[in-house]
């Protein structure tokens, strides 16, 4: 009798399980579009934790979407308009200029790898630096918000989601992705070489050549985004990660690092405000570059020209990355009289500069340079120091932006 009236209840939880379980399956899908799009703040981590209460404000570390209101926004424009009155004297800007690899040199040597922290939001906030089958990710960017919500409502409705299929060979490598990328590799203009234009297809001519999907870091210092995007690309053999930072000591944390895979990535010493030097890859061939808190270290002078040298890199349809200080972020705010390099641009006590940025700046910076904006976004959090009851607010600005399938 026992047996009668339970065994119908097992069933149901299981049948509830797997519903449920295809139904978040349907959701990971579905969702991927929309971080495209721009201005569209990205689910997870953004808009999880919203301060509703002010009283609770203690109650947590960080608060999502915060609006300042008019008297915080004018606090913060009269703190900058204060600590940008006294200039950095111009002799001493040309000496932060001409050695700035070596004050970067010097950070490393003193924190090691100990004073970032990983960056395991990358993939939340940039799930495009995964590989992902073509043919879904054509078929995901066709879909609207109201697709999105009738598919998940259908997948609560029956068992199969049929986007589920498609989502696990989301790892799987695709032949015609492959001939795809060939084929636009050695067709892009851009390319130094005959040889080079078949270098994927032949033997083993430069790191990565065989692989079909690459990924480049820009300024990886010592290895904070490199080596958790190493770990998830344990899965994908199929692709390779690039990474680069001018500060010699930088890289040689990253090699000397365990989780370290030469078969799988390639650290190495570059300036990327230097025109003339190489990389150890032919352009037009990089699927996505990273570039998250690192050309806010550029002059501002210098920045149009970095930008437009990593355009040259991308493929077409490839994407670049972008996260970094936004105007007023608390760091900003910190600054005392005398740090000042030029507007919006401040020296730190150890030498290396930093740079808070606009949302209008970006759009412009990276259109100028061919690239399609496919997400721009200001992310303002609160940060809350819960034992000395202090807030702080945090600013960034987060893009992405693609190469054109037809850049001229």
């Amino acid at each position: 009798m026992v047996s009668w009236k339970w065994e119908p209840v097992g069933k149901v939880l299981i049948r509830m399980n797997v519903i449920w379980r295809n139904s978040i399956s349907c959701l990971r899908v579905t969702k991927v579009p929309h971080r495209y799009q721009s201005g569209y703040h990205p689910v997870a981590p953004l808009g999880s934790r919203i301060l509703t209460d002010p009283a609770k404000v203690f109650e947590h570390n960080m608060w999502d979407h915060m609006q300042w209101s008019k008297e915080e926004a004018a606090a913060a424009r009269k703190k900058v308009e204060e600590n940008s009155a006294v200039r950095v004297l111009l002799e001493e800007q040309v000496k932060y200029e001409s050695e700035a690899s070596k004050y970067w040199d010097t950070f490393y040597k003193i924190h090691k790898n100990k004073f970032f922290k990983d960056r395991n939001w990358l993939l939340r906030e940039f799930p495009e630096i995964l590989p992902v089958d073509q043919k879904t990710e054509g078929k995901a960017k066709e879909l609207s918000w109201d697709h999105v919500k009738t598919n998940a409502a259908n997948c609560f409705s029956r068992v199969h989601c049929p986007a589920a299929p498609e989502f696990k060979n989301h790892y799987k490598k695709s032949s015609s992705s492959s001939d795809d990328q060939s084929k636009a590799v050695s067709d892009f203009s851009s390319l130094n070489s005959e040889e080079h234009r078949r270098g994927p297809l032949k033997t083993e001519l430069f790191p990565g050549s065989n692989a079909t999907f690459r990924i480049l870091e820009v300024g990886c210092g010592a290895g904070n985004s490199v080596f958790p995007i190493l770990n998830t690309l344990q899965n994908a053999p199929e692709s390779f990660l690039y990474c680069c930072d001018f500060a010699s000591g930088a890289v040689e944390l990253v090699k000397s690092h365990s989780s370290y895979r030469a078969a799988q990535c390639c650290a190495f010493v570059h300036d990327v405000c230097d025109d003339g030097s190489p990389y150890p890859f032919p352009d037009g061939l990089l699927d996505v570059i990273l570039l998250v808190f690192v050309l806010s270290s550029i002059h501002p002078d210098r920045m149009q020209g970095v930008v437009n040298r990593l355009s040259k890199l991308l493929k077409p349809g490839g994407m670049l990355l972008f996260r970094d200080y936004g105007r007023y972020d608390k760091t900003q705010l910190r600054f005392k009289r005398g740090q000042c390099l030029s507007e919006n641009f401040y020296v730190r006590g150890d030498g290396t500069r930093v740079y808070f940025f606009t949302k209008g700046e970006i759009h412009s910076m990276f259109c100028k340079a061919g690239l399609d904006e496919k997400q721009n976004l200001v992310d303002r959090r609160l940060q809350v120091n819960r034992k000395k009851q202090v807030k702080m607010h945090r600013v960034w600005v987060q893009g992405k932006f693609q190469k054109p399938l037809h850049f001229t």
